[in-house]
């Protein structure tokens, strides 16, 4: 079997990178480990590419990077998330608050940022079943369709969960935030990124 151009897997694959780091920073929870993570799940990626023939490689890659997390590092983990799953039906709805806004004045940016980090503790809290629901549709702001295409789970279940996910993290923020200063709460569709995380791909 001929080995993939790397020209083409890099033209293709690299421009993703931000998201597969992204979903590996979420999952293990770790900056360290997505980094291997997202080593790993490219290796694999180009080791598979040239049987690659879907139009979306987005989803495609990040379905590796899930896989390589759950496969490699999860199970070395001593216990497994406990919490039980609702998959039952139910109403998708926005999270309360939920904003993706830019152009305000810098006191307003700078009660965003704590805002911002308030959900993103929450969001760490959450087991990773519904952590990464969360982070595929509202971070990444991918389809249902290509969630579970990720996830490796049915349309119906990922409505189900993103719904759960969804309550659990309102809950967890409320709880966060009655031990703040914040007035209210307003979740901002950004990754959580330090200044050192930023040169991965470098």
């Amino acid at each position: 079997m001929a080995k993939p151009s790397p020209n083409r897997f890099d033209a293709v694959m690299l421009p993703h990178l931000d998201a597969a780091y992204n979903l590996a920073r979420w999952l293990s929870g770790s900056p360290t480990d997505a980094d291997d993570v997202v080593q790993e799940a490219f290796l694999r990626a180009f080791r598979f590419f040239d049987g690659y023939q879907g139009d979306n490689p987005r989803a495609w890659l990040l379905a590796i990077v899930r896989n390589t997390w759950f496969t490699e590092w999860r199970r070395q983990r001593h216990r497994a998330d406990a919490t039980p799953y609702d998959d039952s039906f139910n109403v998708d709805e926005q999270l309360p608050g939920w904003a993706d806004e830019s152009g305000d004045d810098p006191e307003k940016l700078a009660v965003r940022q704590d805002e911002t980090e308030l959900v993103h503790r929450a969001l760490a809290t959450l087991p990773v079943e519904f952590r990464e629901v969360i982070v595929l549709r509202e971070l990444e702001d991918m389809s249902y369709k290509d969630v579970a295409a990720v996830a490796g789970i049915p349309l119906g279940t990922v409505m189900s969960r993103l719904s759960r996910a969804r309550r659990l993290l309102c809950t967890a923020v409320r709880a966060a935030q009655s031990g703040s200063e914040l007035p209210a709460i307003r979740l901002i569709k950004t990754p959580p990124a330090g200044p050192e995380e930023s040169k991965r791909g470098n």
